[in-house]
């Protein structure tokens, strides 16, 4: 679905990607991971077309999408949902119209299509007849499954996650892991690009992992590939520790 070929972006002096070769594959939960400073703000940038490489392609579902205008960047945006790290949500919007955001401004849905829209995607998150709550009165978890409901109303081709359980408790955090993979089982055809250094998460919701490391892939697989790898790097990295291979800047 997603393919990175030889990407490398560089600003000022700082090479942030280094000819990196991603490939992320169609209708899998895929979590990509690294410490702070390793590209993956950058690189969920060159997914959305919010940045261009500096040399090599980015070809997400067949499209090249280096070269694209922004008219065509407009179109081609329309495939994705968005997660963000806080939800994001409309404080003087209610719920409902939270969710019915993007169907508002993407589509000439009628009224009544896109609130019985909003409730089918709301009850896929489990949250049922809140659609005139406000985001105010409502938990974190709650927050976050609202946010995911919006990101899910217009059928998205790709749904990325950024950081979706950081400064989440627990209990808040297994609960958005196991409906990432509920959401995933649902909408077979939705391709899912977790952005996290959340390393249980890795082991626990991923169909595939992808490690980031000076600009590269330093290894992609299964999760057992990783649980299993005897590269220093990611034994370092799972490992927590300071001491090993693994540059810190």
């Amino acid at each position: 679905m997603i393919d990175f070929q030889q990407v490398t972006k560089i600003f000022g002096s700082f090479r942030v990607l280094d000819e990196l070769d991603l490939h992320i594959p169609k209708g899998k939960i895929t979590l990509i991971l690294g410490k702070s400073g390793e590209g993956k703000s950058v690189t969920i940038k060159h997914i959305m077309g919010l940045l261009k490489p500096t040399t090599g392609r980015v070809v997400v579902d067949g499209d090249d999408i280096t070269e694209f205008d922004e008219e065509e960047l407009l179109h081609y945006r329309k495939k994705f949902g968005m997660l963000f790290q806080q939800a994001a949500l409309f404080d003087s919007l209610s719920v409902g119209e939270n969710v019915m955001f993007p169907l508002r401004e993407h589509t000439k849905m009628k009224l009544k299509e896109m609130q019985d829209r909003a409730e089918e995607v709301l009850e896929q998150v489990g949250l049922p007849g809140i659609q005139n709550k406000f985001p105010d009165t409502l938990s974190t978890g709650e927050k976050k499954r609202v946010g995911l409901a919006r990101a899910l109303v217009h059928r998205p081709k790709i749904i990325l996650y950024d950081e979706p359980t950081t400064g989440m408790d627990p209990l808040v955090s297994e609960m958005i892991d196991s409906l990432i993979m509920e959401v995933s089982k649902q909408n077979p055809e939705l391709t899912s690009v977790v952005i996290s250094h959340d390393l249980k998460a890795a082991l626990d919701i991923a169909d595939n992992c992808v490690m980031l490391y000076k600009g590269r892939v330093q290894l992609a697989g299964s999760p057992d590939a990783f649980r299993n790898s005897k590269d220093p790097v990611i034994r370092q990295f799972f490992a927590g520790k300071v001491d090993g291979p693994m540059e810190f800047f």
